[in-house]
């Protein structure tokens, strides 16, 4: 017996109850006799009146989907409060004042329902083909697999060769973004595919319900009749690799020209980032990714309205869909009519509120120890990740940084990684695009700024923003997840590249998802009396930032429509980074700081164009070790000085690091080579 027959033989059984509560046309009735209904749903619950309340879901189908509105009858908000909400009994009693968890309105106002109308995704694949128009319609199909798939793929299981964009502008149900059926139509044994290929069932859906014998059996009428789905148990729902196919992402490299390469690039590996933790499946600490981006509620919840007399369920997965992206969906909100949205600005707070709560509850942990002197002060920073994959995950725009600033009273003492308006993050983004900030481990002057960040590059090397033309990485020192290998079988897409690799205090702390930071504060012209009465208090805070100024401003050069539109959208949001965690700590002063706490070491000209710099140093008279690191984190220079010396930069343009070390100090200068 196939489990849909068996869970229609079930509903025949024998109830523990001898009256059943039934919902009719918003009046209870009540139904003597020992026996579940297989069948008992008004017409008229489903009005589209009922309906409109949902406005702008289609409820339409295509060849292979429905539409998010076929769902929202049952799986929205409940108008006589049995359906939905948190607490159900059994049998149902309304609770207008309860909990209302329906999928609808959460998932409405999330970035997945919202997928296919993201201004900066289409400005992006705008600008992708700008950069290489013969390869529109491959760019285009393989980018609407994953934000548009109800028409992507409808299109191909009709026998399309490609999706294109001018086809979703048409296409309510492509419009529907990553909605319903997009996950819960996906086929048994999703997880070993990524890129965009996805596979689904014609006429089923998959639900995290109805596993066991002592489950409360499906109730698929409604299903048959209103969708002309059926329903079944199906254990990939609720577990991660549902969330694969989209959330690996490799590309083809093309070069400068616009010919592929036959080389490919790992623009990102979220899911394969899951498998290099303890969260995976065969971890210590299994935990999927909807434990954390559809977190569970505390108590049954009956999951359909209309139908009194179900059986409410538990666990219950709220579909929140979060993760860090707070400035989308600020630019959503703001601009509701223009991009077409069905959600309200109230929809939209609550979703911003939730990934604000998700950023600052459970992404990062800051922990500081730190000594002061007259030589000034010491701070040790430890980062630790709280989420199951690298910290920033996704999409390559995105960077996290640390912000310290060292303060007595109210007199600022030293301030690295400060941002102004629009986002600008100071001592970096005054730099060309194609200049990026290397990776610390030891920071010493407010200008060197620890960025959390993925650098692609292009066959020469160079940063590129075009993702097609991505070739390499010359960065990637994001955060790593708790029990992240090295040696782990998936690190061939989730490697550590360029200076990282070389800081023991990152790789060694790999497995333990930690990076420790050394900052050494020596303020210039500052006099701080010693003496239980004085402190210098140190303040760290992360800052997240999904889409750039810096990384966008090479696109916004491009003339296009969609390009031109999100730009207004994005200076009109004002672009400010969020907040993910902040930690204080305060520091005795146990001497006086003044000028004789500096050591100059300047370098000229910086930047430099032909690769010459003069350095010059005022340590004293002992000969003192200086090291040259180009911007792979490579050692290529080295020697002994006391004073001036010359240097000749490689011909490769980039950033380089300058280290001097006298005494039990380092001192580090960044050189520019254009």
């Amino acid at each position: 017996m196939n489990r849909n027959m068996k869970s229609r033989h079930h509903i025949f059984q024998i109830l523990p109850i001898p009256l059943w509560v039934v919902l009719v046309s918003g009046s209870l009735v009540l139904i003597s006799g020992s026996f579940r209904p297989r069948h008992f749903h008004s017409e008229s619950f489903h009005s589209r009146a009922f309906m409109s309340a949902y406005g702008g879901l289609p409820d339409t189908s295509n060849a292979l989907f429905t539409g998010s509105g076929k769902c929202a009858g049952c799986h929205g908000t409940d108008p006589n409060h049995f359906a939905n909400v948190v607490g159900q009994t059994y049998p149902a009693v309304p609770m207008p004042n309860g909990h209302d968890v329906n999928p609808t309105d959460q998932w409405r106002s999330s970035l997945m329902a919202n997928s296919a109308k993201d201004p900066f995704w289409r400005a992006k694949v705008a600008h992708e083909v700008a950069i290489n128009p013969s390869h529109q319609l491959e760019l285009e199909d393989k980018c609407t697999s994953c934000h548009a798939p109800l028409g992507h793929f409808n299109a191909h299981h009709l026998g399309a060769e490609h999706y294109a964009m001018a086809q979703l502008f048409q296409d309510s149900l492509a419009l529907d973004g990553v909605s319903c059926v997009a996950c819960h139509q996906q086929s048994p044994g999703s997880g070993n595919n990524h890129s965009g290929v996805l596979a689904f069932d014609s006429a089923m859906i998959y639900g995290p319900y109805g596993a066991g014998k002592d489950d409360p059996p499906l109730y698929d009428p409604p299903m048959i009749t209103y969708t002309g789905y059926n329903i079944g148990y199906g254990a990939h729902v609720d577990g991660s690799a549902v969330c694969a196919g989209c959330h690996t992402l490799v590309t083809h490299t093309a070069d400068l020209e616009g010919n592929l390469t036959g080389g490919d690039y790992v623009e990102q590996a979220t899911y394969h980032e899951w498998l290099n933790s303890v969260y995976a499946d065969e971890g210590e600490m299994p935990t999927s990714c909807q434990d954390c981006h559809m977190p569970k509620v505390d108590g049954p919840v009956m999951i359909s309205s209309g139908y009194a007399f179900l059986e409410p369920r538990s666990p219950f997965s709220q579909h929140l869909l979060v993760g860090g992206n707070v400035q989308m969906l600020e630019i959503m909100r703001d601009n509701l009519d223009v991009l077409g949205l069905t959600a309200s600005e109230a929809q939209f707070d609550s979703t911003i509120q939730w990934t604000r709560n998700q950023l600052q509850g459970e992404t990062v942990e800051l922990s500081l120890e730190g000594g002061w002197s007259e030589l000034g002060g010491t701070v040790i920073v430890r980062v630790t990740n709280k989420a199951g994959h690298k910290f920033p995950s996704g999409y390559p725009a995105r960077r996290a940084w640390l912000e310290v600033v060292a303060h007595n009273g109210m007199d600022t003492l030293w301030h690295n990684g400060g941002w102004e308006e629009g986002g600008f993050l100071v001592g970096v983004d005054e730099q060309p695009f194609e200049v990026f900030e290397p990776h610390y481990n030891w920071i010493t002057e407010e200008d060197e700024v620890q960025v959390y960040e993925l650098v692609a590059v292009d066959v020469n090397g160079v940063p590129t923003n075009v993702l097609e033309r991505a070739a390499a990485s010359a960065k990637d020192n994001r955060l790593l997840p708790l029990g992240f290998s090295l040696d782990s079988p998936f690190y061939d897409t989730t490697r550590v590249e360029g200076a990282a690799l070389m800081d023991q205090n990152f790789t060694s702390q790999a497995g333990a998802g930690m990076d420790e930071l050394i900052y050494e504060i020596n303020p210039i012209d500052v006099d701080i009396t010693g003496g239980d009465c004085c402190n210098v208090t140190v303040d760290v805070r992360m800052w997240y930032q999904s889409m750039p100024a810096r990384w966008l401003n090479p696109m916004f050069a491009i003339q296009d429509s969609s390009i031109q539109a999100f730009e207004a959208m994005f200076q009109a949001q004002g672009a400010a980074p969020e907040l993910v965690a902040f930690e204080r700590v305060v520091i005795p002063v146990t001497g006086g700081i003044g000028d004789a706490s500096r050591r100059d070491i300047s370098v000229h000209p910086n930047p430099t164009r032909d690769g010459r710099v003069s350095v010059t140093m005022t340590l004293g008279d002992t000969g003192t070790l200086w090291e040259l690191y180009n911007p792979a984190g490579s050692r290529i220079q080295h020697g002994i000085t006391s004073s001036t010396f010359e240097l000749q930069l490689p011909a490769t343009a980039g950033t380089y690091v300058l280290r001097v070390h006298g005494g039990a100090q380092t001192w580090t200068r960044r050189i520019v080579r254009n």
